[in-house]
């Protein structure tokens, strides 16, 4: 499936939907729901932040 096609089906499925394909894919990766640092809130702009970050240093992505 190429990229555009992957989008089309995403965006054409409903919220729950999507949930469930993302809770699938972290199950098949090994993350547990939840597995984030306890009592740690993150802000969209720290996230953000760290998305750039790790964009600058290829080798911090996992790409199996």
């Amino acid at each position: 499936m190429n990229k555009k096609e992957r989008i089309k089906r995403i965006k054409s499925m409903s919220s729950s939907e999507r949930q469930e394909l993302i809770i699938k894919k972290m199950k098949a990766k090994g993350i547990e729901v939840g597995s984030g640092v306890p009592d740690k809130k993150y802000n969209s702009q720290e996230v953000f932040e760290l998305i750039q970050i790790a964009n600058c240093f290829p080798e911090l992505r996992d790409k199996k």
